[in-house]
């Protein structure tokens, strides 16, 4: 029974409850998720973070005014910042730069200092991040690497801690796991307990595509070719020290369309906001439970909370962006607006608004200029410029309307204009407004521009 209450955060760490997916095809099995996002640092990796400092001090690596150094896909660096914080230790982290920024704002709150690194290198290149942890554990004075990738405390945290809690909340009913691999902490942990306590729960790989790790666990082999994907935190290019793929019995490489529709999926259907390596986790469960022939219980996870990535998966401009969302196409010019003005999506300002308004709302959407309307009419665009000049010799006038900062001439096009109309416009510094007869579409920008020739290239 869990505690009344805690006398530390770090007590809370494990523990997370099993939930069965109802509302969700699972074939003729039954689905349960490991509410890992329910770890105080809101991810599975809270359950290392604590095991990997406690460890380390036991074997006096580290001790008052130690660095700990780590290279991290966010998680790891979250669990190890909520147990360096507890116990005074600075923190030093190697991120690469797909990263969420709410991972990266969660971990410089929590006082962790952030080294941002390449996402497109590959180990043995200087900017790849796991390469940069390590120079940087060389070169700072009372420095501890902490090696999450090469380190058997890693596995030893889910050997101890995760698989017992499955087993005791499945009852000893269990016939399956799903896991990613990251470090391969996990995989390897559940491994060692199964093997000893339930050998005949099968071990299932779910892995990105691109990523390498799926044919490794059925082949021995990296593929000799591996491109990015966007799902963070599971996947390589790399065997990891730490991994042991010797109990995979089946793998499914998943897709990152189908990893961020599941995770959408899950919050419509289930309530639960998850992170994007859980779409691939939850993806290659339902495509296990979906093909079975006869009733299994399996279990998956929620590896961390979608709270850390609001601006990705769960944003639908950003969705669109990557071309993971479908919508109306017209075959014009109002296929590159992304805000569109008929959805009610555009960022405007009214004409009787002030230019403070016009400010906060660029501030609020990200963008770097507005439609001034007018009884549903444009009749007028106010960039960070205008505003500028408007406002530099006197802060007073962030009160003045937004009439008087804007741009009246307006440089409009059609939707049936040619791209090469777009760039002229581009060329002198302005955003294209698009007009449907009379009728405002939207803005194009010189990245919408760029979102729309990517999204042509072959798969």
């Amino acid at each position: 029974m869990a505690a009344l209450s805690y006398g530390n955060v770090l007590e809370m760490i494990g523990h997370t409850p099993l939930m069965a997916v109802r509302r969700i095809d699972t074939g003729p099995c039954q689905l349960f998720l490991k509410l890992e996002n329910q770890n105080p640092g809101g991810s599975i990796k809270d359950r290392i973070g604590l095991y990997l400092i406690q460890a380390a001090e036991r074997a006096g690596h580290i001790g008052p005014g130690s660095v700990l150094i780590e290279a991290t896909a966010g998680n790891t660096g979250l669990g190890l910042a909520l147990v360096a914080a507890q116990k005074g230790y600075r923190l030093v982290l190697a991120i690469p730069d797909k990263m969420s920024q709410e991972k990266i704002f969660h971990l410089r709150a929590m006082g962790a200092e952030v080294v941002m690194t390449r996402s497109d290198v590959s180990k043995g290149h200087p900017e790849y991040y796991r390469d940069v942890a390590e120079r940087l554990a060389r070169e700072t004075p009372n420095a501890w690497f902490v090696n999450q990738f090469g380190n058997p405390v890693n596995a030893q945290a889910h050997e101890e801690t995760t698989a017992p809690e499955i087993w005791e909340q499945m009852d000893g009913r269990l016939d399956a796991v799903v896991c990613g691999v990251g470090t391969g902490g996990t995989l390897a942990g559940l491994s060692h307990f199964f093997a000893r306590t339930a050998p005949h729960v099968e071990m299932v790989l779910a892995d990105p595509v691109g990523s390498g790790l799926a044919s490794f666990a059925s082949t021995g082999k990296l593929p000799a070719k591996m491109t990015p994907w966007l799902v963070e935190g599971i996947g390589g290019d790399t065997v990891p020290p730490v991994a042991d793929f010797s109990r995979v019995t089946t793998t499914y490489s998943i897709a990152d369309p189908e990893a961020f529709a599941t995770c959408r999926e899950l919050l419509g259907q289930e309530g639960i906001i998850a992170g994007t390596s859980t779409g691939t986790l939850l993806a290659a469960a339902l495509r296990y439970c979906r093909g079975q022939r006869q009733p299994k219980r399996v279990v998956t996870f929620v590896c961390d909370s979608g709270n850390k990535y609001l601006s990705k998966v769960y944003n639908d401009y950003w969705m669109l962006d990557q071309g993971f969302l479908e919508r109306e196409s017209y075959g014009d010019l109002r296929d590159l607006i992304v805000r569109r003005h008929q959805d009610r999506a555009s960022v405007t300002v009214n004409s009787t608004e002030t230019v403070l308004a016009a400010y906060r709302r660029m501030k609020l959407y990200d963008v770097s200029q507005v439609p001034v309307m007018h009884d549903g009419r444009i009749v007028g665009i106010v960039d960070e410029e205008d505003i500028l000049l408007e406002v530099v010799d006197n802060p007073q006038h962030f009160n003045d309307p937004v009439t008087h900062a804007m741009a009246s001439h307006l440089v409009t096009v059609p939707v049936d204009a040619p791209i090469e109309q777009l760039m002229e416009i581009f060329k002198r510094g302005m955003v294209a407004i698009v007009m449907h007869g009379d009728e405002f579409q939207g803005l194009v920008t010189r990245i919408d521009l760029l979102n729309w020739l990517r999204r042509r290239l072959p798969p």
